[in-house]
């Protein structure tokens, strides 16, 4: 969020999504494959890197076999770019002429790609951003009349974090280089657990199962997901009800029994007792200073708003405290004494009213143990001395998954179970579970409100389709979302984060209209544009703006469309 001018530099973002509209658009896409006949085999050797580097070769010595984590047996490879060097792993494989074989791998980590070279036809690549859980790349390609042998290869991305690929496979009618057996149909998993529970999503964890390439999850009988890892999260279920769940395990030979049966209970529905919000909330920032957007008390924010986040509270010499000094000169003076009451009338009508730590020019770090215990007390001060009802976590610079969860914790077991905890992470915080933003939402989502995402100066990102998509449209809102959605946050903690005007921001800015139709279509299947989610997600939180005082420059148009319309869904 910016306090200048409405128009924070987002360089690094629309970077990102630039190169990964480049990569798309010269074809490095996930591939679909056509069956096998029963006859076919893996003709790649030491597939699963079993026996360490055998059969492969690794571009300056960028590969070692580790054991965890691995995506099946005991081993997997672990290669990581340096300098010039993509840490390319290739291997010679025999096949036959004329014949078309799968190709695919389990990977995880770094940006990583799978290809296949000296085809003698047309040779192909795939490839897909980073990942903190495995995901199988898989393309087809068929060979020349003369070709014998072609090269297949993995390879990470410059610059990138080291990558992680297992149980690579060459599928296809026997190439006589004596590559790999055929899989059997693996067991049934084993050590099946809950491991947490909101009010609408329930997760699970078990054991790995030696040869299994993916993993089915049953809810009371009816299979619901497909994962590659060994663990998931089911979602849209209904608040204090109780489900049961199994899983089986997978592969190219056929599906094992299910396991055994554990019962997972939903928690109370939250937005109740516990932080006192409505089911569907509207967040607005409130800016304590002039940009140029209409001066505001709190008493001038309008009602619709059910979460005013106070922008901001800044870093101060001790590492990872804040502090927050109203700006009464810049806000015509205001005093602390009227902000301190008009805090207390806006919770008396029922809306929460938080510190926002950071923005656009926020320097908070909280790197280390002292200055996740310093941030935990300084923000706990500001919410005994002004009323605060919570924080929100605005670090569009960076922040420690570690740390910061760390932080939230010690702060929430300060405050209590109705601390209202919200975050703005920009768009490329979010495109993976592994960005740090995204782990800090997970690693607290027990006591997390909502996460509202900045949907605006990012430029093109990937939805969870694995499409990119342009800012400023309903799709860049809903396929974006369903990342969240299912990544592991509970419906009830997505909320769409958009400029209340044009003034707001540098791009991203979409009419109220177009914010009400990505609500419905995520929360009713409904005004959807080319995406659509193969599921609804009626808890869905709501909406955010930046900001109440932009809102206001623009007539609270903004405000006047979303706000009952968020009121109003189901």
């Amino acid at each position: 969020m910016d306090r200048v001018s409405g128009i924070p530099p987002r360089i690094r973002r629309w970077a990102a999504g630039a190169v990964t509209a480049v990569l798309a658009a010269a074809g490095l896409t996930l591939a679909g494959a056509a069956p096998a006949s029963a006859a076919d085999i893996n003709n790649a050797r030491n597939a699963g890197f079993e026996s360490g580097l055998a059969n492969w070769t690794c571009s300056a010595g960028s590969g070692t076999t580790v054991s965890s984590p691995v995506h099946g047996g005991a081993a997997a490879l672990r290669a990581t770019p340096a300098g010039q060097d993509n840490a390319r792993c290739v291997q010679t494989v025999a096949v036959k002429p004329n014949s078309t074989y799968t190709l695919s791998a389990w990977v995880r980590g770094g940006y990583t790609y799978l290809g296949a070279s000296g085809t003698g036809t047309t040779d192909v690549s795939t490839w897909t951003p980073d990942s903190s859980d495995w995901k199988q790349l898989r393309t087809t390609f068929t060979t020349g009349a003369s070709t014998t042998s072609v090269t297949v290869y993995t390879h990470g991305w410059y610059g990138q974090a080291a990558y992680f690929a297992d149980d690579v496979s060459v599928f296809g009618p026997d190439g006589g280089g004596g590559g790999d057996q055929p899989p059997t149909v693996p067991s049934a998993p084993t050590g099946l657990t809950v491991s947490g529970t909101t009010s609408s999503s329930v997760s699970l964890a078990w054991n790995a199962v030696s040869g299994a390439t993916g993993y089915h999850v049953y809810r009371n009988g009816t299979k619901v997901q497909a994962v590659s890892g060994t663990s998931a999260t089911v979602t849209g279920l209904a608040a204090s009800t109780s489900y049961t769940f199994q899983v089986t395990a997978v592969n190219a030979a056929g599906e094992s029994a299910r396991s055994a049966t554990v019962t997972g209970t939903t928690t109370a529905s939250p937005g109740g007792p516990g932080t006192g919000l409505p089911r569907h909330a509207v967040t607005g920032y409130w800016q304590n200073f002039n940009n140029g957007a209409t001066v505001q008390r709190l008493s001038d924010v309008p009602s619709q708003y059910d979460i005013i986040a106070v922008a901001f509270a800044d870093a101060t010499t001790t590492p990872g405290a804040v502090t927050f000094n109203l700006d009464s000169a810049g806000l015509g003076g205001y005093t602390v004494d009227q902000f301190k009451a008009d805090l207390r009338a806006k919770q008396a009508a029922g809306k929460k009213v938080i510190v926002s730590v950071g923005g656009e020019r926020g320097t908070v770090a909280v790197n280390d143990a002292a200055s996740a215990t310093n941030f935990a007390n300084s923000v706990y001060s500001l919410m005994q001395t002004y009323g605060f009802d919570g924080v929100d976590i605005d670090l569009e610079n960076g922040l420690d998954a570690t740390y910061m969860t760390q932080a939230l914790r010690a702060l929430s077991a300060k405050a209590g179970p109705s601390m209202v905890l919200t975050m703005a992470p920009q768009t490329i915080d979010m495109q993976s579970t592994s960005n740090a933003y995204f782990r800090t939402a997970l690693n607290v989502k027990d006591i997390l409100t909502v996460v509202n995402m900045q949907y605006y100066n990012s430029g093109s990102m990937l939805g969870c389709d694995g499409k990119v998509y342009s800012q400023g449209s309903v799709d860049f809102l809903t396929a974006l979302a369903c990342i969240q959605l299912e990544g592991g946050l509970a419906p009830s903690q997505v909320g769409l984060g958009l400029p209340a005007s044009t003034r707001g921001a540098g791009s991203g800015y979409v009419a109220p209209s177009v914010v009400n139709n990505a609500l419905d279509c995520l929360a009713r299947g409904t005004n959807c544009g080319s995406f659509k989610p193969s599921r609804t997600y009626p808890d869905l939180r709501g909406a955010m703006t930046w900001s109440t005082n932009w809102d206001a420059t623009a007539g609270n148009a903004w405000s006047n469309a979303v706000g009952p319309h968020v009121h109003g869904l189901p």
